[in-house]
């Protein structure tokens, strides 16, 4: 892999996350990148993840081996218009946008299409541009693989060992089924999280009051709501079919449980929770999903002077990072009163042993 010549457009946290994991990984130096952000570029290239950049394609991209797309859909379409045609006949195209059919369709609808195999690394943080980049960011994370009918076995394979070489767990799906499980357990939960919000908005009194009661458990299912909104309209109408039909099936699940409620149907009420406790329960937590995880502890203390200091010196002393610290005002669905956000499932690990064995009792999230 060391003599293949990569190209990057959109260099924003996916691309710029793909750039340095490609470099301090797979030791891959020949990255020319696209963007239109003219510090980014700059950036990249002052610390060495990329050898040049431009604002726009050119011979440097149509002459790589594999090209990255790491722009939302419909940006993706037209760079893969620009694409058609112009680059090297063993070239590979991969992409990282958050649906797959309405892309994997177009390329399968053209004459002597290139070689496009549909890629979606299920990995991201709250933050956005290359600034916040950083090269682990796929480690334990799915990336689905999703060929079209152009796709060698050779340059699967290929790819396959890029995605295990940056860390990530590679999964071959087909499009369709790749949108349909995204829908379900990613793009109507957005849905979802904002309605709740929205919801609390227009319900919400002029003094505010839901507002300041929503701390806590509110805010945490509904985190997802501050996505980046242009995102995720993308994303919804790339996706249309698959988000209504999940939507009609969330709406019959909602108007079934309505009816337990009209009938006061206390075993069905207790079974619908019961139910959902039992399968989210065996969920795995070693894996990062399509939804961002949290990184989140909460410590049960007794509210006295110089426990926070306390807490955050014994982390300090053992290498691990604080992002954030702060006393929860809502226990209603909490078991402690001191919530401390951490940088990654890794320092959540070691945070959670060393204040267990310091006797604190901590809840992970």
């Amino acid at each position: 892999m060391l003599d293949k010549k990569i190209a990057i457009i959109g260099l924003g946290l996916i691309g710029g996350s793909i750039a340095k994991a490609l470099k301090d990984r797979l030791n891959i130096t020949c990255i020319t990148a696209v963007d239109n952000n003219e510090s980014s570029i700059r950036q990249a290239i002052e610390e060495g993840y990329i050898q040049e950049g431009s604002k726009e394609l050119n011979d440097s991209v149509y002459n790589s081996d594999i090209i990255f797309l790491c722009t939302p859909v419909k940006y993706t379409l037209e760079y893969l218009a620009l694409l058609y045609g112009n680059v090297k006949e063993n070239c590979i195209i991969t992409d990282t946008a958050s649906t797959k059919k309405e892309i994997i369709s177009y390329i399968n609808s053209l004459d002597n299409p290139p070689c496009f195999i549909g890629g979606h690394p299920m990995a991201g943080t709250e933050k956005a541009g290359f600034a916040s980049s950083f090269s682990h960011l796929f480690e334990n994370a799915y990336y689905i693989l999703s060929p079209s009918k152009n796709s060698s076995k050779e340059a699967l394979e290929l790819l396959t060992e890029i995605v295990k070489g940056i860390g990530a767990i590679p999964i071959k799906l087909d499009a369709k089924e790749h949108d349909i499980i995204t829908a379900t357990i990613s793009h109507v939960p957005h849905v979802i999280a904002s309605a709740l919000v929205n919801l609390v908005r227009q319900s919400d009194s002029p003094e505010r009051k839901m507002q300041v009661l929503a701390a806590g458990g509110f805010k945490d299912i509904t985190r997802i709501a501050s996505s980046n909104p242009q995102i995720w309209e993308s994303i919804i109408l790339s996706n249309r079919q698959e988000v209504k039909e999940t939507l009609n099936k969330f709406v019959k699940t909602i108007s079934t449980f309505i009816e337990y409620i009209d009938n006061n149907n206390s075993s069905s009420i207790y079974n619908f929770f019961e139910s959902a406790k039992n399968y989210r329960n065996t969920f795995s937590n070693n894996r990062i999903g399509l939804i961002d995880p949290q990184n989140e502890l909460i410590i049960d203390v007794v509210d006295k002077p110089g426990i926070i200091g306390e807490i955050a010196t014994l982390l300090g002393k053992n290498g691990v990072n604080i992002k954030n610290i702060n006393v929860s005002n809502s226990r209603e669905f909490e078991q402690g009163c001191l919530r401390i956000t951490l940088p990654d499932s890794e320092s959540v690990k070691a945070a959670y042993n060393l204040l267990s064995d310091k006797g604190y009792k901590v809840f992970k999230i």
